[in-house]
């Protein structure tokens, strides 16, 4: 069995006259003027002084060891490299350490039109969670609108103060790992102007 085009042959008209080919040159890259690259994000933070670095750090996780340990471990080649560094160095928390980070935790804020009920009632729900866990609450919330987080919020704790202790410090622990990636992006953002 042979293969053959399975569309119908058309033919080609052919130019009755000439085609203009317009003359080719050849141009070295070289001789280009070259356009100033942008900075890369880590440029900037990898440039800072050990000191300012490490207090940066500081307000992506509230916890002096984690940040020494990144800041000591720059320069970063990549951005994924620095989430990588940042995630070990959370894994490595001592309870201590996670006790130090989450006191330094407050709540996302509400927005602005929020009515007083809703500040009550976060307020009396992050009482009740300080209460039961000996610590702020924490979590995650990336891209969710201002709205959304007061609902986000209010839902999480509740479902959370039914956990154990010793898992809630665990779940505490993936929330501030987390915030701590979202804010390194803010940081990068900040340093590489």
């Amino acid at each position: 069995m042979t293969r053959g085009s399975t569309l119908s042959a058309h033919p080609l008209s052919r130019p009755t006259g000439r085609l203009a080919i317009p003359a080719q040159t050849r141009i070295s890259p070289a001789s280009l003027p070259k356009l100033p690259e942008p900075p890369e994000p880590l440029d900037g933070f990898n440039a800072l002084p050990a000191d300012e670095a490490s207090h940066r750090l500081l307000g992506c996780l509230r916890n002096l060891r984690w940040a020494r340990r990144i800041a000591d471990h720059r320069p970063y080649p990549t951005v994924e490299a620095l989430f990588a560094a940042s995630d070990e160095a959370a894994y490595d928390l001592t309870a201590a350490d996670l006790a130090e980070a989450l006191a330094g935790e407050t709540l996302p804020p509400l927005p602005d039109d929020a009515y007083e009920a809703a500040h009550m009632a976060l307020g009396a729900a992050h009482a009740a969670y300080e209460a039961r866990f000996g610590h702020a609450f924490v979590i995650y919330l990336g891209d969710i609108s201002a709205r959304e987080a007061l609902d986000r919020t209010l839902e999480a704790i509740r479902s959370r103060l039914t956990n154990d202790p010793d898992d809630e410090r665990i779940v505490a622990w993936e929330e501030l790992r987390r915030l701590a990636r979202q804010r390194l992006l803010t940081l990068l953002a900040d340093t590489g102007r």
